[in-house]
């Protein structure tokens, strides 16, 4: 298969007897010497030799003869037939321009001896022409090459004949109101002042409209809403919530992403009649574990000082935005003892942190105490809080005999309060401390296979 940058002619021819009987032999094209294509890196050499097939046809794929850049160029192929049943073949030149890439012999080959051979040869085109005789450019150049200025305009000829009325064309926009016209008739009335009654506009006259309807200045108002004269109704004389009162305590409510009406829209709740009730509310807090003033109380040891960190259960009724977390600090004794990490944080039922304070180790109380205080410790930002059940977490790290002691109440083994300490309906337990004690630092989640039960169950609040 020949180079596709060599340009080729496809040569195809059919040889049949008088009696259309399919001949059979070879045709042989020959070029004049081997031929050099130095682009394409290719030597051509020895003729081609075309075998009939059984319908008596052949086809070749020859270079072209003008193929560029060939060596030698300017020659044509030899054609020899050799025929059965002729025993005379013929020998003829054919010359093979790119120009015409499929050629058929019967086309061009000689018929009548006397006669020169029959070669196709492509002449050059009209632009070719023109860049032979010194024109430089583009086709595309020498086209617009070819309009010249416009010619004065010529005579106007006779007029034609009409031409066939065409289709209709679409309806115009309608136009601006014109003068006003003379009034011909009013519900069929002509005469110059025409009066209409009742029945030409299709109404009631006033005798039939009295007997059947009561007017309203027949039924005169005597009060609206208990007010007479010029009466302005608020929304309280109809029974309605004034429309600034969405939004607020007892007021209409705008409910939050969950569905629920906020907290702060909430009508206030009366304090218990119970006397001796406490609430986180009455500390400035909003939810706590337990009420510390309920039941006994036995003062715990202070959160591991080998890095052990405890997690109390405390359910938060209600959204809330929470900025403290507290504890209960009994003190501890300087320079006895010294807190060396203090921090607080909070996690959601998942174990998952949410808040945390910094290093509050400078917040504590140092002097121990049997009564002791209540710390709210500012946690590092704010954070809002849906209502669930949530994990205050200790983490308390010291050195010396003497150190802080937290609240706390001693369920113990022994306890007779069943199930004090299992988890609630969320999944969330009242008190956990980790199985590791080298945290120094509150991770951002815990694993619940990571924590045990913890007999001590200290007090915590959020605020």
């Amino acid at each position: 298969m020949l180079p596709d940058s060599i340009p080729t002619v496809t040569v195809t021819a059919r040889y049949l007897s008088p009696d259309g009987r399919p001949l059979s032999g070879t045709v042989t094209f020959r070029a004049p010497a081997q031929l050099t294509f130095p682009a394409a890196d290719v030597i051509l050499g020895g003729p081609v030799v075309a075998a009939l097939d059984a319908q008596g046809q052949i086809s070749a794929t020859l270079p072209a003869t003008d193929a560029p850049d060939m060596i030698p160029d300017g020659w044509s192929y030899t054609v020899t037939e050799a025929l059965s049943g002729v025993p005379a073949g013929r020998s003829y030149q054919i010359v093979l321009p790119a120009a015409v890439p499929l050629v058929d012999l019967a086309d061009v080959a000689p018929t009548d001896p006397s006669k020169p051979n029959y070669v196709p040869v492509r002449g050059k085109s009209a632009y070719e022409v023109a860049v032979a005789e010194g024109f430089e450019g583009t086709p595309a150049d020498w086209l617009a090459s070819l309009i010249g200025p416009r010619g004065p305009e010529g005579k106007t000829g006779p007029a034609g004949p009409p031409g066939e009325q065409g289709p209709q064309g679409e309806r115009g926009e309608q136009g601006a109101p014109g003068a006003a016209g003379l009034v011909q008739s009013v519900n069929g009335h002509r005469v110059a002042e025409i009066t209409l009654t009742a029945g030409d506009v299709g109404a009631l006259d006033q005798a039939a409209a009295d007997a059947r309807y009561v007017r309203p200045s027949d039924v005169p108002v005597t009060s609206v809403a208990g007010k007479t004269g010029a009466v302005v109704l608020a929304a309280a004389d109809v029974g309605a919530l004034a429309t600034n009162a969405r939004g607020t305590a007892g007021g209409v409510a705008s409910l939050d992403a969950s569905g629920q009406v906020p907290a702060a829209q909430l009508p206030a709740v009366a304090a218990p009649a119970v006397p001796g009730t406490w609430l986180p509310d009455d500390y400035g807090l909003r939810a706590w574990s337990y009420d510390l003033g309920a039941g006994s109380r036995t003062p715990g040891d202070m959160p591991s000082e080998a890095g052990r960190l405890y997690l109390v259960g405390v359910p938060l009724r209600s959204a809330a935005t929470v900025s403290k977390a507290a504890v209960h600090v009994m003190g501890y004794d300087k320079p006895n003892s010294t807190v060396t990490a203090a921090y607080l944080g909070i996690y959601d039922k998942n174990l998952t942190r949410v808040a945390q304070t910094a290093n509050v180790t400078a917040q504590l109380p140092e002097t121990h105490n049997m009564g002791g205080q209540l710390a709210g410790l500012p946690l590092s930002a704010p954070v809002s809080l849906a209502a669930g059940s949530y994990y205050v977490a200790i983490l308390i790290k010291g050195t010396g005999t003497a150190v802080p002691y937290l609240a706390a109440t001693n369920w113990g083994a022994t306890s007779t309060t069943s199930g004090a300490r299992a988890a609630d309906v969320n999944g969330v337990h009242r008190w956990l401390q980790t199985s590791s004690t080298t945290l120094t630092t509150l991770p951002a989640s815990l694993k619940l296979t990571d924590m045990t039960e913890g007999s001590t169950c200290y007090w915590a609040g959020l605020g």
